[in-house]
């Protein structure tokens, strides 16, 4: 991966993570009128608190590039699931604003999980720490491969 890539990966990162991160602490610091909001579409009101330290939690997750995978698929199955469950009202031009949204923020992660751009993550470092260096040792031509472990823990025989 190029820098250049690595660095639109990164702002690509944060500008996902940002409206999720923003939207649980509102929910956080609001917990009885997301309990409202979600008891008015017909779910337990009790989902507030999980909603929203999900959101916050999973949203510093992509900022960071930690476990990116898993919570980009975590994320769009939440966008798809969020889209659908309070977004469907097609009549009201507001609502179908807001379910085009969460389709193609559930879109942006599924490219995410696709593509896996962790450039400067917690993801990145953690690969770069399990890299196993392959070289040949140059005085003797005809000597074995030399593998070197540049991990903190050792690769099991194979």
């Amino acid at each position: 991966m190029t820098f250049v890539n690595g660095f639109v990966a990164l702002i690509g990162r944060i500008l996902l993570s940002l409206i999720f991160i923003l939207s649980g602490i509102g929910k956080l610091a609001d917990l009885a009128g997301t309990g409202g909001y979600m008891a008015s579409v017909g779910l337990p009101a009790s989902l507030a608190l999980p909603a929203g330290l999900f959101e916050l939690i999973a949203g510093l997750f992509i900022l960071f590039g930690f476990f990116t995978r898993i919570t980009a698929f975590l994320l769009a199955g939440f966008c798809l699931m969020t889209a659908l469950l309070f977004h469907n009202d097609f009549a009201d031009p507001m609502q179908q604003a807001s379910f085009l949204k969460n389709i193609a923020l559930a879109g942006g992660f599924l490219v995410l999980l696709a593509y896996n751009g962790v450039s400067h993550s917690f993801d990145s470092l953690r690969a770069r720490r399990r890299t196993v260096v392959v070289e040949r040792d140059p005085a003797v031509v005809r000597e074995p491969v030399v593998v070197r472990e540049t991990a903190t823990r050792s690769i099991p025989p194979v």
